[in-house]
């Protein structure tokens, strides 16, 4: 008989583990569930639209959603359009695979204030994500705080000190255009509360944030500081080592005179976001100092800096689950190598995580394949064949019952080739539908 899985969540996480069950020894029929009309999750959605080698990932995506032991099924809302009880009426076993889309916070004062905003945010805003507002409020200050040190970090400086003309040549459409045509932003200032040795990005990100002939990259030669501890760090970690090479090649360069520019500020960690009548206009950050085991503490050394606008990206975080224990504390599915664990700490039957739901918001996507492989093996080590409805037509049965406008694959193709034929109008790849109904308008009947 075939072993029959739903895979909740159709991102990179979700599609490998997909892919994984479909070469094992195992008969396996494998249903992607996506809450969105479109697959792709972060590829699609949070990476950043000037970065389309990133999105070549999607062609490989792309040819396991083409095998036919492989089902997509978009525009399903896990918890709301069916439930774990339910789909255990079709499936043998579900793997949830929903990844980290909301914003961790600083837990700083100030966080609340208009214009302090998440990463996560942003990043669906430029992305074009269909369940977020078309617009996005820059003000009209000229400065603008980034917190953190990751690869959205870089991603958001580089988006907000970048020209509205130079993301023309990606797959924003108009309304994203016409919100950063908008905006004032001349600086945009990196901040990082450890040294440059310890800088989470990757090495191709950053030397991409100087590539633009409008921006300039300033390293600040405060607090670049690197110890003995420092120095360990970089030769047991390659990418870091590269990394801090490149940043100490841009410390103290001449300046070109651009006329935006991206400030990178290490060894200052924020404090507060400053406000006056609701609204940000600076931040305050305290000098740190090494401490030799890799740590920093505060030197009583305060800064106030003056920003209009403040954007944490300081990490992602996943949500709760209905019908799952979360754990509240690392914001994941609490799991034992991708077996989802019960509040008595023993596995609940035939319930699988993978991703960052799995693991937290750590790696890039392609860790995500060796994630999923362990995943996977215990999806086929653990499960009998043991769902009442076993044939695809069941499912789409009872998601017509209950009015649920699902997506096929064929479906997600007409959508596909809108948005390709709407770039080819303008000489580019391709152009987004912006809106879950634009999405939805592009199939045929």
């Amino acid at each position: 008989m075939t072993l029959r899985v739903a895979v909740v969540g159709a991102g990179p996480a979700g599609i490998y583990a997909a892919d994984i069950l479909t070469k094992s020894e195992v008969d396996v029929s494998v249903d992607l569930f996506e809450r969105l009309p479109a697959p792709f999750g972060l590829v699609r959605y949070g990476v950043a639209p000037d970065h389309p080698r990133i999105k070549e990932i999607i062609k490989a995506l792309q040819r396991v959603l083409a095998k036919p032991e492989v089902r997509f099924i978009g525009n399903v809302d896990y918890g709301t359009d069916i439930k774990l009880e339910e789909l255990r009426e079709f499936y043998d076993a579900v793997i949830f695979s929903t990844g980290a889309m909301a914003d961790r916070d600083l837990r700083i004062p100030g966080e609340d204030l208009k214009r302090s905003y998440g990463a996560a945010d942003f990043v669906s805003w430029y992305d074009s994500h269909p369940d977020v507002p078309q617009t996005w409020d820059f003000g009209n200050g000229t400065h603008a705080a980034v917190i953190g040190v990751g690869n959205v970090a870089l991603d958001v400086a580089r988006v907000l000190a970048k020209t509205a003309d130079e993301m023309l040549v990606t797959d924003i459409p108009e309304q994203v255009y016409a919100g950063l045509k908008s905006k004032k932003i001349t600086d945009v200032h990196v901040f990082a509360r450890r040294g440059p040795a310890y800088a989470k990005f990757s090495p191709m990100e950053l030397r991409e944030l100087n590539h633009s002939p409008n921006v300039e990259v300033i390293v600040h030669p405060e607090g670049f500081e690197v110890d003995d501890h420092s120095m360990e760090h970089i030769a047991k970690h390659k990418t870091h080592k590269l990394v801090l090479d490149i940043l100490a090649n841009w410390v103290g360069r001449d300046i070109e005179g651009k006329p935006h520019r991206i400030h990178l500020h290490f060894m200052e960690a924020p404090t507060e976001i400053l406000g006056e009548d609701g609204e940000v206009v600076g931040l305050r950050t305290e000098r740190t100092e090494l401490v030799g085991d890799g740590s920093v503490r505060g030197t009583g050394e305060f800064t106030d800096w003056p920003v209009q606008s403040v954007y944490r990206a300081v990490g992602y975080a996943s949500s709760p689950l209905l019908g799952l224990p979360f754990d509240e504390r690392d914001l994941v599915i609490p799991n034992e190598g991708g077996r989802v664990l019960g509040l008595d700490g023993d596995h609940v039957p035939n319930t699988f995580v993978t991703g960052w739901v799995k693991r937290g918001p750590v790696g890039l996507i392609g860790h995500t394949k060796s994630d999923a492989a362990e995943t996977v093996g215990h999806v086929l080590e653990t499960t009998s064949e043991t769902a009442p409805s076993r044939e695809a037509a069941d499912v789409d049965a009872f998601l017509r019952d209950r009015g649920i406008d699902f997506v096929t694959i064929e479906h997600w193709e007409q959508i596909d080739a809108t948005e390709i034929a709407l770039g080819e109008a303008q000489d580019r790849l391709r152009v987004k539908l912006p809106t879950r109904e634009d999405m939805l308008g592009a199939r045929e009947s």
